[in-house]
């Protein structure tokens, strides 16, 4: 069995740092390590589903949390942004996001939205047929006939089937979460994309600041599409 030392464990964890030496360390998976949560610690720590991990090992085993409509049985399994974890026999779900200090956080949402998630494209691939590889920002890929889609707008996909339901651009007037640095966790209007001549990320232009592209995830047009950790209601 693998683990990694509390105070070792990413910052974007809200787990406990001194009451115990040891938690558990992720398995590879669709998120990396310091942008996700094992699912055990989903059950125990966030959700409280249970006491103590031989009993939340127990529950994840017995196929009762579900991952993005599927079920999945490795107590590791990495959980990360905008990842949908249900609880079919109490007909319960939560979504994973950052809160405003950087940290991972389930935020609880009705069964209709449990049936979409938000997942931002990557980068794009041209495969075998002209096709077109949309690689998204949790390990998935989704084949489409045109290339109408930009690097770093995001889909609104269905669960389980990954059926495109509708796009978010990248563009000036549409909502975004950040994902990283200083101002992870907020939700902020876009003003625009910098396009910089070296190798370094294009910067994006926010309403009250500036960050990196790969730090910037679209959430909405009008509104945004998620509930902010912390807040009861949906932002209308």
């Amino acid at each position: 069995m693998v683990h990694m030392k509390r105070l070792k464990a990413p910052r974007t964890w809200r787990i406990e740092r001194k009451v115990a030496k040891w938690t558990v360390k992720p398995s590879p998976g669709p998120h990396p390590s310091k942008q996700s949560v094992p699912l055990l610690l989903i059950v125990r720590d966030f959700i409280k589903l249970a006491d103590r991990a031989k009993e939340a090992k127990k529950i994840i085993t017995s196929r009762e949390i579900y991952v993005d409509g599927k079920a999945r049985r490795d107590y590791k399994f990495p959980c990360g942004l905008m990842d949908v974890i249900s609880i079919p026999k109490i007909n319960e779900h939560y979504r994973v996001l950052f809160d405003t200090r950087g940290v991972l956080r389930t935020v609880k949402i009705d069964e209709e939205r449990a049936k979409w998630k938000l997942c931002r494209i990557e980068d794009k691939t041209m495969v075998k047929g002209g096709k077109i590889q949309l690689n998204l920002h949790d390990g998935r890929n989704i084949l489409v006939e045109e290339d109408t889609y930009k690097t770093g707008d995001v889909l609104k996909i269905s669960l389980p089937e990954q059926e495109i339901l509708d796009v978010i651009p990248l563009e000036a007037g549409n909502l975004a979460m950040i994902t990283g640095g200083s101002h992870r966790g907020e939700i902020a209007e876009i003003e625009g994309v910098e396009i910089t001549r070296n190798p370094m990320p294009n910067v994006v232009k926010l309403k009250g600041f500036s960050t990196i592209k790969p730090y910037v995830f679209p959430v909405g047009k009008d509104k945004p599409l998620v509930q902010l950790p912390g807040v009861e209601e949906y932002v209308e």
